[in-house]
């Protein structure tokens, strides 16, 4: 990766460090597994529930 992609990339983590926690994460993979967690729990409400709706505006047959 470039110097400047890679510092980038530091100072992205640092602010969502920032953002989400006091202390740093230990890791990568902590970092996006928690962002990953908060994205499952607000998108779960917009998940489909199973029951079909009806288009609006369909034709009458």
């Amino acid at each position: 990766m470039p110097p400047v992609h890679a510092t980038a990339h530091a100072a992205l983590d640092k602010a969502v460090d920032k953002c989400y926690r006091d202390t740093p994460f230990p890791s990568d993979r902590a970092r996006v597994e928690y962002l990953f967690q908060l994205y499952e729990q607000l998108t779960a409400p917009l998940a489909p529930t199973g029951k079909a709706r009806k288009p609006a505006g369909g034709k009458k047959t």
